[in-house]
């Protein structure tokens, strides 16, 4: 089983990933944090008013201080069963999952109040968006860093 297939495991219910890479008491611990803070934070509630369009019950039914917990868990344990996975991790590989960690946070903050033309996303579709450009600004900075790095070995070799 490959690297992707435990990440892939691990979105659909963090935890899972570390299971799949035997990593059984950190695997049994996210899964109990994933269960604990979707309960407290009503959150398969949200999904499902989401996903039937009415955000708006979803926005209210949400514990929001519950639920700012949740990408911080989700994507630490995407980024953990990333790097147990296979054993050469590649250099500043975490930059992605850490940014989309903070800018999914950023906009679970701001889901209650953004609204873009007659839309109004939620705690679950905002969220779900600011995945993008976390990834963008965390593959960005990564490559900027590797990058740097090359330029800063090739002087090195020069001189």
């Amino acid at each position: 089983m490959n690297r992707t297939e435990k990440v892939l495991w691990s979105i659909a219910l963090p935890g899972f990933g570390q299971l799949l890479n035997h990593k059984y008491i950190k695997g049994i611990v996210f899964i109990g944090l994933e269960f604990l803070i979707n309960v407290q934070a009503n959150f398969n509630e949200a999904i499902r008013f989401s996903f039937l369009g009415e955000t708006h019950q979803a926005a209210l039914i949400t514990n929001y201080q519950w639920l700012m917990f949740y990408p911080c868990l989700y994507f630490f344990a995407l980024w953990d069963a990333f790097k147990d996975a296979e054993p050469n991790v590649p250099r500043y590989s975490y930059l992605p999952f850490v940014s989309c960690a903070y800018i999914v946070t950023v906009g679970l903050m701001y889901s209650s109040k953004v609204i873009i033309g007659p839309v109004f996303f939620g705690p679950v579709w905002l969220p779900m968006l600011s995945v993008i450009p976390g990834l963008v600004l965390g593959f960005l900075i990564q490559w900027m860093l590797v990058k740097r790095e090359a330029n800063d070995h090739d002087k090195t070799k020069k001189e």
